[in-house]
């Protein structure tokens, strides 16, 4: 089967990594620039792009489909990459709890002091998110 739709569990789960959080930025600087060079092309033309929306069953607080496997013990709680498409290019990571519960968290700094892999979040995240 295509891993386009039926995803295999072994790149399903991942954790978010300031390595992630790299390759997050830069696909936004990425896109940013080729929006930059559609606007100044098609100035006068009213040109519509395919927009990407969020899929219904990966919403927020919603159960995480059997379609994607089993999440193993190690990450429950963790901080993941998230495989939702249309969150490729946003600051995000998901974390998923026992219960298959998805909560998304942003990945800019909390207080503009706190970032995404500091310990003191990562406790507040687990706790939040613990069921």
């Amino acid at each position: 089967m295509d891993t386009l739709f039926w995803p295999s569990e072994n790149n399903s789960f991942r954790r978010f990594t300031p390595e992630s959080l790299a390759a997050i930025e830069e696909r936004i600087a990425k896109k940013k620039k080729q929006q930059g060079e559609v606007n100044q092309e098609n100035k006068d033309q009213g040109s519509e792009e395919d927009k990407l929306t969020p899929q219904l069953d990966l919403k927020t607080c919603k159960k995480l489909p059997s379609l994607y496997g089993d999440l193993p013990v190690e990450l429950i709680g963790e901080p993941l990459e998230d495989f939702d498409p249309y969150y490729s290019d946003h600051k995000t990571f998901m974390v998923i709890n026992k219960r298959r519960t998805i909560f998304r968290f942003t990945a800019t700094p909390a207080l503009c002091i706190v970032g995404p892999f500091n310990p003191i979040r990562k406790a507040a995240i687990k706790i939040l998110t613990h069921s």
